[in-house]
């Protein structure tokens, strides 16, 4: 018996990802209790998932890259993809879930309020 099966978690593992990429669509991004000495942290859910993802800094400023927002509430119903990736951690190297813009599924970015519609005919130069 492998001691995944001993010893399931709630929370997505890198070789939950079994090698693949995975798209997934963000349901919930809340702050949960992980439990252990992890404390509070973001969360993500998916829809039809029932794993959710502890989000580290590294893969939060990434999905705000993505989409175009540090606003988590903005993030619902948005698509990313997921991935297995060396990284190094404390002095070795350990698989990691890392997260990838999927092609196509980039929000149009949003426009300013009160950004006039002239705005757009005026040059930029650098």
């Amino acid at each position: 018996m492998k001691l995944s099966t001993a010893f399931p978690s709630k929370y997505l593992k890198a070789v939950d990802l079994q090698g693949r990429r995975l798209k997934v669509t963000i349901d919930a991004a809340d702050i949960e209790d992980i439990g252990g000495d992890g404390g509070d942290k973001l969360v993500l859910r998916f829809v039809g998932k029932d794993k959710g993802l502890v989000c580290n800094v590294t893969n939060a400023n990434m999905i705000a890259e993505i989409l175009g927002t540090e606003e988590t509430d903005d993030w619902i119903g948005q698509s990313i993809a997921l991935y297995e990736a060396k990284v190094d951690f404390q002095g070795k190297r350990v698989p990691a879930i890392r997260v990838a813009e999927v092609p196509g599924a980039r929000p149009p970015p949003k426009q300013a309020a009160d950004q006039d519609a002239e705005d757009d005919d005026i040059p930029f130069y650098l």
